[in-house]
């Protein structure tokens, strides 16, 4: 019986033609957003694989010089494009692609796809994700809006039930006829996704289990979208009143709850400025050792400590260059600095992420976005991630530059030169994103939020259909 329900549903939403409208302006939609997002991701690799080989060929050409200097002169590490931010962009291109490694100094990440745009950019890029967060729980709410008030503005709802079947049966048959359409479109979506994705050799390893655990979220989220389309048509005697109930609640939890979490995030838990986050940065470096200043009080302390442990008197009887150690021993100070301020950083984006999930018990929108971008390895969990790869590399390049200074020179010799081999030696940045059983560990919270969402909607519309 379920099932006759369900094609019934379904072949009157396809005979209807708003419906039919709408369906061809999602499909029109998606078909293009995909083309859109897999032409720009093309181009970006291209662009971000010349980068990276021009950065890595300017770095291994340079000509003989001090280690030190190479290590002020610099080098990129370029965060790799992902396979599913073809689907979901996620924050990639306001969180920057390249950070600068220098000596002394951990750099912001930089060159944001998002400066280079016009303000239009501020209306939202058509993606995939937009159509599949936005447009399509419209569509269910399109389709289910009048799926109990049309029974009974036609009084067809008692005859119905004269012929003994269950208000919960009812209900399961209207459930289906909005989900098959909806799971068709979505499939096809991921499935010419994941077709695209192999066929880009060049566009990374493609995971195809975070492919169908992020069809999977999709499905969730719908999922609670046909249930309270279906809830709020069970509570209304009118399809207008329902269909406009369906609107509010659907600008409320997707437009505009995320943005006030966002507001109060911002809020209760800010971010120190640019300029503060400085301030203190540059404040702690000078309490400790700098590797230029050898004059300093730091400095004279650090010399004195490593007389006694080598057991000298002067430091032209130490077996390395002291300025090339001294160097490096205060890079290890000014890196353990950053680290203390970027903790501070993370602390307080995981406190307004706890916002965020507080807030995502009045709406499912957030707990998928963050899913989705999370399995998309585009959300800003992966981009810390990034960011503190690069400064382990940019770490271990400053270690080994100082130290071939300090091991093949003696006090004083400014004047040493290292081989050009020495720049070659030094392997290139690479940088392998979390595993996909990482990411859902450090998700578990959105995952279960999303499944509460879907077990209250359930007992709502159980509840609800009783009454029907």
């Amino acid at each position: 019986m379920i099932r006759k329900i369900a094609l019934k549903e379904f072949k009157e939403n396809l005979r209807e033609g708003r419906f039919r409208v709408s369906l061809v302006i999602v499909v029109s939609l998606l078909l293009m957003a995909t083309w859109l997002s897999l032409n720009y991701f093309n181009s970006v690799q291209q662009q971000h694989a010349e980068a990276k080989a021009n950065a890595r060929n300017i770095w291994v050409s340079q000509d003989e010089k001090n280690p030190h200097s190479a290590a002020h002169y610099g080098t990129y590490a370029f965060k790799p494009k992902y396979p599913l931010s073809l689907v979901d962009p996620g924050v990639d291109k306001y969180s920057g692609i390249s950070i600068f490694l220098e000596a002394h100094k951990r750099n912001e990440s930089q060159y944001m796809a998002a400066a280079d745009q016009t303000g239009l950019a501020r209306f939202g890029d058509l993606t995939p994700d937009f159509i599949l967060l936005f447009i399509i729980p419209l569509l269910i709410i399109l389709m289910g809006y009048n799926a109990f008030t049309r029974e009974n503005e036609q009084g067809t709802l008692q005859l119905l039930k004269g012929q003994g079947i269950s208000s919960w049966k009812l209900a399961m048959g209207k459930w289906g006829g909005i989900f098959i359409p909806v799971f068709i479109i979505t499939a096809a979506l991921f499935l010419v996704a994941g077709v695209l994705l192999t066929s880009l050799s060049d566009f990374g390893e493609l995971s195809y289990d975070a492919l169908l655990l992020m069809f999977l979220v999709y499905l969730c989220y719908y999922t609670v979208f046909i249930n309270l389309s279906l809830l709020v048509s069970g509570l209304m005697k009118k399809s207008g009143i329902s269909l406009v109930s369906l609107l509010v609640i659907w600008i409320l939890v997707c437009l505009a709850l995320p943005k006030a979490s966002s507001n109060l995030a911002d809020t209760i838990y800010p971010y120190p400025s640019r300029q503060a986050f400085a301030s203190e940065v540059e404040k702690d470096k000078k309490a400790g050792l700098d590797g230029h200043n050898p004059w300093s009080q730091a400095a004279k302390d650090f010399e004195r400590e490593t007389l006694e442990k080598y057991g000298v008197d002067s430091l032209h009887h130490l077996p390395f260059n002291f300025d090339g150690y001294r160097m490096q021993k205060g890079e290890e100070h000014e890196a353990q600095v950053y680290f203390k301020h970027y903790e501070h950083l993370k602390e307080t984006h995981n406190q307004q992420t706890k916002v965020y999930q507080a807030s995502a018990l009045l709406s499912p929108f957030l707990p998928t976005r963050f899913l989705s971008m999370a399995l998309a390895r585009t959300d800003y969990g992966t981009h810390w991630d990034f960011a503190d790869a690069a400064e382990n590399y940019r770490l271990k390049l400053q270690e080994s530059l100082n130290m071939n200074f300090a091991e093949n020179s003696s006090y004083g010799d400014w004047a040493y030169k290292a081989d050009k081999s020495l720049w070659t030696e030094m392997p290139d940045f690479s940088y392998t994103p979390p595993k996909l059983g990482a990411v859902v560990e450090r998700n578990s919270s959105n995952f279960a939020l999303l499944f509460l969402w879907l077990v209250v909607s359930f007992g709502g519309l159980r509840t609800v259909t009783r009454r029907i």
